[in-house]
Formats: C-alpha cells, structure tokens, sequence
C-alpha cells in the first residue's frame, strides 16, 4: 500500500517534536467503533473516536513491494467481563478496518490527512477472560488474501438461485449431461 505523507505531515516528521496517535475504525454489523490511542474523546473528519490510551495496544506492520499479503492485530485490555458476551455474539468476520496515523502540530490541533497504515478486514477474535476484566485481540487481514482466495462457484441450478433467485436457465443442466443430441441429417 502506497502511503504519500501530506505537506503538513512532511512538515512535522522534519520538526523536533513529533506528537503521532494512532486512529482505529472497526466496521461491526450492528455499527463502527472507532478508537484512538489517547485519551479523552478525539473529532477527526466529523467522526468522534473514543480514547483508549494504554489499553489499545497495534502490533506492528510492515509495506511490502511485492503483492504479499501483511496483517496486523489489535488489543484492547481491560475490557469489562459483562462487554465480553457482547463481542463474542458481534458479527465481525470479514468487516473492514482501518488504522491511520496521525500526528498533533504544535498547538495541538490534528494536522490534515492522516495517513492510512493499514485497510483490510477483521479476521479471528481471540477472547483471553480475568475475572474481572478481559482482553480482546482482533487479528487483521489485508485486502490482498481476497485476491489469492478461489471462487467457489459452480454452473448449476442451486448455485445460480444464491444471486437470481427466479432464474431457471441452468434448470436442466444436470438433464443434459448424458443427452445425446443428432446434427444434421442422419445418414
């Protein structure tokens, strides 16, 4: 993936003090959750991203020149024991995630575009339960796996009904695998 850093971007890895943060969006089906690794609440492009501070750890992740496939993982820590019957019942295999990284100028306002680090999708979840709290790690899969992954369709009947539902064109497939059809006069 191709990160290109803004002019103020530029501007702040030049400077002697860099304030970086990182901002987390995790697509679920009942809605995004969206995290920082602050602390306090965090409005950026109009969407407000919950501090986590310390309890968010982002494992690191690398780009590569070739099309091989990276991953990452995201750890929230001290996750509360009754929020974690929420996570498991959540649908999230295959939703999209992002982690951009960001940086505060010197006044403390968010400099323009942060960078995307990382676009794939939630893969596994792995739940590590305490007695009072838990930790929840969601590994990350890049976009890339999709393309490696093989199609799995078929020209039958069954599987043209999973997208058209009233299509009969492939009705008599299997009928016409030992059908013996005559061209022309027979001689």
């Amino acid at each position: 993936m191709s990160t290109t850093p803004s002019t103020g971007m530029q501007a702040v890895t030049e400077s002697g003090l860099v304030r970086p943060f990182f901002l987390v969006t995790l697509n679920f089906a009942t809605g995004s959750l969206y995290l920082w690794t602050g602390n306090g609440d965090l409005v950026y492009n109009g969407t407000t991203y919950i501090g986590a501070g310390d309890l968010l750890k982002i494992s690191s992740f690398e780009e590569k020149t070739d099309l091989g496939a990276v991953g990452a993982s995201i750890t929230l820590n001290g996750i509360k024991a009754s929020l974690v019957q929420k996570a498991r019942d959540e649908d999230y295999q295959g939703r999209s995630a992002i982690i951009h990284l960001g940086a505060f100028d010197s006044t403390g306002s968010i400099i323009s575009s942060p960078l995307i680090m990382f676009s794939g999708f939630m893969d596994i979840m792995t739940i590590n339960e305490g007695a009072a709290f838990s930790d929840i790690t969601v590994t990350l899969e890049s976009k890339i796996l999709q393309i490696e992954r093989t199609k799995e369709r078929r020209y039958t009947d069954a599987d043209q009904r999973i997208d058209f539902p009233d299509d009969d064109g492939f009705e008599f497939v299997n009928a016409l695998q030992d059908y013996e059809i005559v061209w022309g006069k027979a001689t």
